[in-house]
């Protein structure tokens, strides 16, 4: 498929991060930035979703587990209609519809509150076996953070996830190798990776570059493997697209300046 369009879009997002985060002066850029391709393939292709129905039942649900990272799901649903892009700028404001952390009761297109890292795959597990309990055709999906993965109810998830076999259900990881304290390795290795994942029952498809919506997509794409959870991990670039925020754990929970938006903002453009 032609993906100009969403490699657009995906470049749009990133300047919305910047954007967003520079006025808010706090929040968490990371994680976000090295997310976007998964969420747009989500959001611009996969996902059956109506911006002006956000609430349709017979939606697919999206859940943020790493609620932190929801510069990227908001400027994602801003860009796709759920709500006026001028809400992006009035992050973490009193009083505000987006605040650090996603909240369904304020904010169209959001499905669970999320930010307690772990609990949102949880939450999908559940969300997917309701769907299978009543014989409805709805997908869930969730993505997580590679650190986020330390959490010992994660695998808890996953274990159910099998053991219920939630072929409806499709977890993505965004692997870019850092947290908040530093590199996985360092801080809690997580060994092999795909491995364990695979141990736990999860059809793994490891997607080499995450931050190329082409492969993110075809992996949407492959076909389920009936009786199991799908599980895409995806290797990216923390901070990907702003160059000294790259592979920098620095800059997993920190907003930047005027001169640094300044910065991010040029590099983005000269990408567009």
């Amino acid at each position: 498929m032609d993906c100009t369009a969403l490699k657009s879009r995906c470049n749009q997002i990133r300047r919305d991060i910047v954007s967003m985060l520079a006025a808010a002066g706090s929040g968490h850029p990371g994680g976000s930035l090295s997310s976007v391709e998964m969420l747009e393939a989500l959001y611009g292709y996969k996902l059956h979703v109506d911006p002006k129905n956000p609430k349709m039942p017979e939606r697919d649900r999206f859940i943020l587990s790493k609620g932190h990272c929801a510069p990227v799901l908001y400027a994602t649903l801003a860009n796709h209609g759920f709500f006026p892009k001028e809400e992006l700028l009035r992050l973490r404001k009193t009083g505000a519809m987006l605040q650090g952390h996603p909240d369904k009761n304020k904010i169209p297109g959001v499905d669970a509150c999320s930010g307690s890292l772990g609990q949102g795959v949880s939450v999908a597990v559940g969300m997917a076996l309701g769907f299978k309990h009543q014989g409805l055709p709805q997908r869930v999906y969730t993505l997580l953070g590679d650190g986020e993965c330390d959490e010992g109810m994660v695998w808890e998830a996953f274990m159910a996830s099998a053991h219920y076999h939630l072929d409806n259900l499709t977890i993505l990881i965004d692997w870019n190798g850092l947290q908040i304290d530093g590199p996985n390795d360092k801080v809690m290795s997580l060994g092999d990776f795909p491995g364990k994942l695979r141990a736990f029952g999860l059809d793994v498809i490891e997607v080499q570059n995450g931050n190329d919506i082409e492969q993110v997509i075809a992996a949407l794409d492959t076909p389920v493997t009936p009786g199991k959870p799908r599980c895409l991990l995806c290797h990216t670039t923390k901070g990907k697209g702003v160059s000294f925020m790259e592979n920098q754990a620095s800059w997993h929970g920190k907003a930047p300046n005027a001169e640094e938006a300044a910065k991010a903002l040029s590099e983005l453009e000269a990408q567009a």
